[in-house]
C-alpha cells in the first residue's frame, strides 16, 4: 500500500477516534459538560492525537530507515567480480535501483508478471523487451548479479512496505484502544492535548535543526574526502579551474580562486544597482510619500521579490544581453567593441541588481520606520528642514539596520545560480572587464554535479568543496548583519 494511503486511514481512524472519545466523555459526565474536567473536544482533540501521531510518526521514519536498511542488505548480494574497472558499488547500486523500479514499472503496467519479474536471471533479452515496453532503457552493464540484486531489493522494498502498513494501521489502532478507554469525566485532557501540542512544535523545531546540522556535516564529510584526493592549498589558492572529466579526475586543475572572483564581481555589480534604487525608495516611501501613494507603490516593488530567478535569467538572456550588446558591442559607444556576447558579468550583475531591489527596499523601509517619531520632532523642532532631518538624523540613526540589510541581500547576490547560468556565462577566469563571460560558485556546483565524472571522483567531490565555503562564506555575512540589527535594536528600540 502507498504511503499517502495508509496515512490517510490513520487520519480516518482518528478522525473515528475524535468522535468515540467525545461521546464517551460526554456519557461518562451524563451528559453534562459541567462535571467534565475540560472541554468535550479536548477529549476528542486526545483520542486523535494518541491514534494520529504515533502512525504518521511511523510512516515517517520507515520511509526514512527502509531505503538505508534494503541498499545495506542488497549491497552484501554484490560480489566484487560485478563492480566493473574504474568503477564503484555507488553505479553498480544506481543501476540496481534503476532496474528495480524498471521491474516495478512493467508488472504494474501489464508487461511482465510479478513471477516473470522475481524469476527472471539469466534472459536479459526477455527482461531488456519487457521494459522496453514500458519505456524503460537498460544500460549494456546489466548481469546476472545486477538484476538479481535488483529483484532482490524489489522483494524487500514490497515486504517493507507490507510490514509498514501492518504496524502503522496496528499502532493507531492500539492508540484509539488505550486513549478512549482512559476517557472519563475526571481524565485532564487539556493537559494532556496542550503537552502534546508542545511536543509537537519542540519536534518540528528539532526537525529544523537537525536538518541544518545534516546538511552541514554532508558537506564537511565529502569535503573531508575531496581534500584527500586533491591538495587543500590548490584548491584554495589556485588561479586555474579546468575539470578534467577523463577517468577519476587525476589531472583537473580546481582552483576556486576564479569561482570566487566571479561570485564576488557579479555580486558587487548587483549592490550596486540594488543599494542606490532601493534605499532611495525607501526613503520616498517612508518620509515622503502620502499614504495613498505608499498603499500602492510598496506592494508592487515588492512584486519583483515574487518573481522566479528562472524568469530573470530570460530576462537577462533574451532583453539584458542583447540591448548591452547593442550599447557596447561593435559600433556602440565610441565605435569601440566593449562587449563580445551577450553573456557577461554586466548582464548578471544588472538582473541580479533588479532583483535585489525589493530585500533593500522592504528592509530600510522597516527600518527608517523604526527610528522613534521623537528624533524626527526634535530635529524639526530645531528648525531642521525635512530633506536634513532625513539626511542628518534619520538615515545615521537608521544606518546599522540598512548595513545589515545589505549584507543580507549580498548574501542572496552570492548564493543565487540561474540568473548566473543564463547571464554570465560559463568561464572561469580573473579578469576586471565587466564585459567578459564569468561564472560563479554556485554554477559550478551544478555543473559538476550533472557531469559524466563519477561521484566518487575529485570533479564529483570538489562541489561540496565549493558548497562548504560558499555557506562559510554566507554565514559569515548573515552572522555579521544579525550582529549589526541586533547592535541597532539594543540602541534604539
Amino acid at each position: 500500500m502507498q504511503p499517502y494511503l495508509i496515512i490517510l486511514i490513520v487520519l480516518a481512524v482518528a478522525v473515528v477516534g475524535f468522535v468515540l472519545g467525545r461521546t464517551r466523555a460526554l456519557q461518562s459526565a451524563g451528559g453534562d459538560t459541567r462535571a467534565l474536567h475540560s472541554r468535550p473536544n479536548y477529549y476528542g482533540a486526545n483520542v486523535f492525537l494518541f491514534t494520529a501521531v504515533p502512525g504518521v510518526l511511523l510512516v515517517i521514519v520507515w520511509l526514512i530507515l527502509q531505503p538505508l536498511a534494503i541498499e545495506r542488505s542488497v549491497q552484501n548480494l554484490i560480489p566484487d567480480t560485478a563492480i566493473p574497472d574504474g568503477g564503484s558499488l555507488s553505479l553498480v547500486m544506481s543501476d540496481v535501483k534503476r532496474l528495480a523500479d524498471g521491474l516495478d514499472l512493467a508488472v504494474q503496467q501489464g508487461a511482465m508478471t510479478a513471477e516473470m519479474a522475481q524469476d527472471m536471471r539469466t534472459d536479459f533479452t526477455n527482461v531488456r523487451d519487457r521494459l522496453g515496453e514500458v519505456g524503460v532503457a537498460l544500460g549494456g552493464n546489466i548481469t546476472g548479479d545486477v538484476l538479481g540484486a535488483a529483484q532482490a531489493y524489489r522483494a524487500k522494498a514490497a515486504s517493507g512496505q507490507v510490514f509498514m502498513t501492518l504496524f502503522a494501521i496496528g499502532l493507531a489502532l492500539a492508540g484509539l484502544v488505550w486513549s478512549v478507554m482512559q476517557t472519563n469525566a475526571t481524565f485532564r485532557a487539556r493537559n494532556t492535548v496542550e503537552a502534546g501540542i508542545k511536543l509537537m512544535l519542540i519536534g518540528a523545531a528539532t526537525v529544523a535543526i537537525l536538518t541544518t546540522i545534516g546538511i552541514l556535516f554532508s558537506l564537511i564529510f565529502n569535503t573531508i574526502e575531496f581534500f584527500m584526493l586533491y591538495n587543500a592549498a590548490d584548491f584554495f589558492f589556485g588561479t586555474t579551474w579546468a575539470p578534467s572529466f577523463s577517468g577519476r579526475g587525476g589531472d583537473s586543475e580546481l582552483g576556486i580562486l576564479p569561482l570566487l572572483w566571479g561570485t564576488f564581481y557579479i555580486s558587487i555589480v548587483a549592490l550596486l544597482v540594488a543599494v542606490p534604487i532601493g534605499l532611495f525608495s525607501a526613503v520616498y516611501l517612508s518620509e515622503y510619500a502620502s499614504p495613498a501613494v505608499r498603499g500602492i507603490a510598496k506592494p508592487l516593488i515588492e512584486v519583483l521579490a515574487g518573481i522566479p530567478t528562472i524568469v530573470y535569467g530570460l530576462f537577462a538572456l533574451l532583453t539584458v544581453g542583447p540591448v548591452l550588446v547593442d550599447v557596447f558591442g561593435l559600433g556602440g559607444i565610441l565605435g569601440v567593441k566593449w562587449m563580445g556576447g551577450g553573456t557577461a558579468v554586466m548582464t548578471a550583475g544588472l538582473v541580479m541588481g533588479i532583483m535585489l531591489i525589493p530585500f533593500v527596499s522592504s528592509l530600510s523601509d522597516d527600518i527608517i520606520n523604526a527610528v522613534p517619531q521623537s528624533m524626527r520632532d526634535g530635529s524639526l523642532g530645531l528648525g531642521a528642514t525635512h530633506s536634513e532631518t532625513v539626511r542628518k538624523v534619520i538615515l545615521p540613526a537608521a544606518l546599522p539596520g540598512i548595513v545589515g540589510a545589505i549584507l543580507l541581500a549580498a548574501s542572496r547576490a552570492i548564493g543565487e545560480t540561474m540568473i548566473v547560468v543564463l547571464g554570465a556565462g560559463a568561464a572561469a577566469k580573473l579578469s576586471l572587464n565587466p564585459f567578459e563571460a564569468m561564472t560563479t560558485v554556485t554554477a559550478k556546483i551544478v555543473s559538476q554535479l550533472t557531469g559524466d565524472a563519477d561521484f566518487a571522483s575529485a570533479v564529483a567531490l570538489v562541489a561540496f568543496a565549493l558548497g562548504t565555503t560558499l555557506f562559510v562564506v554566507t554565514l559569515g555575512l548573515n552572522v555579521l548583519a544579525l550582529y549589526i540589527v541586533r547592535k541597532y535594536r539594543e540602541q534604539y528600540e
